[in-house]
This record gives C-alpha cells, structure tokens and sequence, in this order.
C-alpha cells in the first residue's frame, strides 16, 4: 500500500513520485506483454468482460451451448471423415462422434435443440468411397481397411 499524499503536494506530483519510485525498485521489469505491441482489440468499442473472453479463449473454453458445440463438431467430424485416408479412420470418426450425439439426444437439452440426429456410418463410408474414387479418377473399388 501507498503511503498518503502529503497536503500541499499536487496529485500529479505525487503520482510521478510513486511511478518513478516503482520504476526505480524495478517493478515495472518483467511484465507480461513487455517489448510486445499493444493488442489491436484497443480499436474497438469497451466490452466489459474482455478479460473473460481473454481468459476463455487462451483456456480454449467454448463459450457456445452444449447443443451447438456438439453441431459444430458433428460437422468437423464429417468433414474430417471426408479427408480420411482409411476407411477404419472414418469409421472410427463417425463412431466416436455418433456416441456424443446419441448421449446428447437421451439428455434434455440444456440450450437449443441439437438438430442433428447420429449419421449412418455405411451411408458415411459410401460417400467417402465415391469421394475417393472422384479424387483419384479410378473406377475401381478402391482398397478398404476395415
């Protein structure tokens, strides 16, 4: 804790005395973000809680329902099935996801509904077949690994 201002000394007197008193015990040495620029957030408006979306994202909390951070990484999943390069990789992908979704849809919804119900994994590894077949400009069956 400071000391108290002496009466008769003007604030911005005092201020400089503290600030320079820090300087000179160091500190100010070592603060996080020292030599780095300011963050470009300064541009925008003042949000109050700043320091939760901070805090959140650096902890890569998600700060959407239940119901829609399921949705989205539904359509993750898909997407990486798509890209999968075995079709144990997209059985296994479409399996582990579908369990969340079949989890999420036995539970009352805590926000909006999931609208999404689990994928068929055949229908899944068929796409993901002809996606194959298309990529590589063959016909043929292709080699499975299941």
């Amino acid at each position: 804790m400071t000391e108290r201002k002496p009466p008769g000394v003007p604030f911005e007197s005092w201020v400089d005395h503290q600030i320079s008193q820090a300087q000179g015990r160091g500190d100010f040495d070592r603060l996080p973000g020292a030599g780095r620029p300011l963050p470009r957030d300064l541009e925008e408006p003042y949000d109050e809680l700043w320091w939760v979306k901070r805090k959140m994202a650096r902890e890569g909390l998600s700060v959407l329902p239940p119901a829609l951070a399921l949705r989205k990484e539904a359509e993750d999943a898909l997407d990486a099935a798509y890209a999968a390069p075995t079709e144990r990789a997209v059985r296994k992908i479409i399996t582990d996801v579908n369990v969340k979704i079949r989890d999420m849809l036995l539970k009352p919804p805590p926000g909006p509904p999931l609208g999404r119900r689990p994928y068929d994994v055949d229908e899944v590894v068929r796409e993901w077949r002809e996606g194959r077949r298309a990529a590589d400009g063959s016909s043929g069956t292709g080699a499975s690994d299941a």
